[in-house]
């Protein structure tokens, strides 16, 4: 005979490392410094701004 599980601990136990999953690509997604959003911003805005600067006039 196997050994006896506990199916409730089991399925516990798969529910936690789904979270655990889920919440250390939430900290690599979202766990960022207030400095490196602002430097993010910053460059984003500089390349909207190259991009603008690059357009032809319509005729």
């Amino acid at each position: 005979m196997g050994d006896v599980v506990n199916l409730r601990a089991v399925r516990k136990a798969k529910e936690r490392d789904a979270r655990a999953v889920e919440a250390q690509a939430n900290r690599a997604k979202f766990g960022r410094t207030k400095g490196e959003k602002a430097r993010d911003q910053h460059e984003a805005e500089r390349a909207a701004r190259l991009l603008d600067g690059a357009k032809r006039e319509e005729q």
